[in-house]
C-alpha cells in the first residue's frame, strides 16, 4: 500500500514539474526576439508601459528590480525611443501606491510630469495589459521590465490582442532573485489559467488617451 501511495505521489510531482516546464518554455519561446537589452537595437514605439512593483524590500532596503525599471525608463524616453511614459501598478491602499511613486522618481530623473500617465489598477501583469488596450486604447506598446516579466507579459498581451516588445531592465542576481525567480515558474503557469478561465482584470474603467 505504501510503495502504491508512493508511487502515485511521484507521478504526480513528476506531471506538474513537467507543466512547470512547459509552460515557462511556451512562453519563453512565444517572446523570442522580442525583448532587448540594448537602447539601439529596440524600435521605437509611442509609449512605453512601466510594469510597478514595490520601492523597498520589507526589510527596507531599495529594491533594485524596481530602480533598475526607473533607470530603463528614462533611457528609453532619453533616446528617442518611446514618447509617453504609462505606469502600471497597485494602488491598493492608501498607504501603498505604485504608479504615484514611480510617475515621482520618473520626474526627478528629467521626464515631463505631463508625459507620464498613471494605471492605478494595475494589480497583476494581466490587469496591466488588458487595461492598456482596453481603457488607454493601445495597440501597441514597449513593456519595461525585467526580462523574465517581460516574457511573460509579452505572452499575455499578445494573447489579448495588444502587440508588445519589451525593453529588458538590469536583472539582479540569481543569488538575491532567486526567490522571485522560482516565483516566476508558478506565475507562468497561472498564465495558462487564467487565459483557459478567461480571468477579467479587477477594474476597467472609462478610457483615456495618451496625447
Amino acid at each position: 500500500m505504501r510503495k502504491k501511495y508512493f508511487r502515485i505521489l511521484a507521478l504526480v510531482l513528476a506531471a506538474f514539474l513537467m507543466l512547470l516546464v512547459l509552460c515557462n518554455y511556451t512562453i519563453y519561446r512565444a517572446a523570442k526576439g522580442k525583448t532587448f537589452s540594448e537602447i539601439e537595437a529596440i524600435p521605437k514605439n509611442r509609449v512605453g508601459l512601466v510594469l510597478g512593483t514595490s520601492k523597498k524590500l520589507t526589510n527596507g532596503r531599495p529594491n533594485a528590480y524596481y530602480t533598475n525599471r526607473i533607470t530603463a525608463t528614462v533611457a528609453l524616453y532619453k533616446s528617442g525611443k518611446i514618447n509617453f511614459v504609462l505606469v502600471s501598478g497597485d494602488n491598493g491602499t492608501v498607504y501603498y501606491n505604485e504608479p504615484t511613486t514611480i510617475k515621482k522618481d520618473l520626474v526627478k530623473r528629467g521626464i515631463p510630469a505631463d508625459k507620464v500617465y498613471l494605471d492605478y489598477a494595475g494589480f497583476r501583469t494581466l490587469d496591466s495589459m488588458v487595461r492598456a488596450k482596453e481603457v488607454f486604447g493601445l495597440t501597441e506598446v514597449t513593456i519595461i521590465s525585467q526580462k523574465f516579466h517581460n516574457e511573460r507579459a509579452i505572452y499575455l498581451a499578445e494573447k489579448k490582442g495588444l502587440s508588445a516588445i519589451g525593453f529588458n531592465a538590469k536583472d539582479i542576481s540569481t543569488h538575491h532573485g532567486l526567490k522571485v525567480q522560482v516565483r516566476e515558474y508558478f506565475a507562468r503557469v497561472k498564465v495558462f489559467l487564467d487565459l483557459l478561465f478567461n480571468t477579467q482584470p479587477k477594474f476597467y474603467g472609462d478610457k483615456i488617451d495618451i496625447k
